[in-house]
């Protein structure tokens, strides 16, 4: 029978869409993510050990992507952990219209509610974490009939597929993770979005497209000032950049960086001590 290592962890703060990024590098089985905590398994017999993933919680604590964290370590037997982690998914009502639901679970829409099924697998973007229900609550504000939309570090695809449902014409989700990727396909064709959300490996530099009406990018602050320069070249002049991924003190870094370059906040939210901001171009 096959034995599992199932590790816990509790970071300050809860950065678990930018901490799940970084353990997709070593070969897991699965990363769940809740409310409070990630949880990581993998097989025993695999070339992998609870010190790996220490020193990429190391790293992160290093590069002040966190303050520190809480690691527990349990052994596990074999059993159907499909079917374990089926029973703790939860259908997430963002918002009176926008609600999020996993494939496997069954949801009657009230009037004029938006559904999107979204089954996370191996990349993140659940609609669980504050960031991701700010930048989905935002596109419900301001998602406008034919706008082209793209999604940086687009994870799932749950805000390329949003912003169609919503009302946009056309989004382009593009991310460098091969796991997001894939994912992210796979939830396009689970809400029957093929003809007007597109995926792609890809960095924002790489893609041909210009003048979208609105650009979502829910990472973390050092790579949103990175790119910074790519997305004032993509965006049309009268488009919107909703910003996300983070915490309320790299507020001042992120508006200094982007009104230097014409961008102007029009909105900010928060959520704990995560905040999304809107800026006009």
């Amino acid at each position: 029978m096959k034995k599992f290592k199932k590790i816990t962890v509790k970071t300050i703060p809860q950065n678990n869409e930018i901490i799940s990024g970084l353990l997709w590098q070593i070969n897991l089985n699965g990363i769940e993510e809740t409310e409070n905590e990630l949880i990581i398994l993998y097989e025993e017999s695999k070339n992998i050990s609870a010190t790996d993933i220490k020193n990429i919680l190391d790293a992160a604590t290093e590069n002040k992507l966190i303050e520190s964290y809480q690691m527990t370590i349990q052994e596990l037997e074999d059993k159907n952990w499909n079917e374990e982690y089926e029973k703790r998914v939860n259908i997430i009502e963002v918002s009176e219209k926008l609600v999020i639901k996993p494939s496997f679970k069954h949801y009657l829409p009230k009037e004029g509610q938006v559904v999107i099924t979204i089954d996370p697998k191996m990349s993140f973007g659940t609609g669980e974490h504050q960031t991701t229900k700010m930048v989905l609550r935002l596109l419900e504000k301001y998602v406008k009939k034919d706008d082209f939309v793209l999604d940086i570090g687009s994870g799932t695809g749950i805000l390329a597929i949003a912003s169609i449902l919503l009302g946009a014409n056309k989004a382009i989700g593009i991310d460098i993770d091969e796991w997001c990727l894939v994912n992210g396909i796979e939830n396009v064709k689970a809400n029957n979005l093929e003809n007007k959300v597109e995926i792609r490996l890809a960095e924002v530099h790489q893609i041909p497209e210009r003048d979208f009406d609105i650009i979502t990018a829910n990472i973390n602050k050092n790579v949103l000032i990175d790119i910074a320069e790519e997305i004032k070249k993509k965006i049309k002049k009268t488009g919107i950049l909703i910003l996300s991924g983070l915490l309320d003190t790299d507020e001042e870094e992120i508006i200094k960086k982007y009104t230097s370059l014409g961008f102007f906040p029009f909105e900010k939210s928060q959520m704990d001590e995560w905040i999304s901001i809107a800026f006009k171009n």
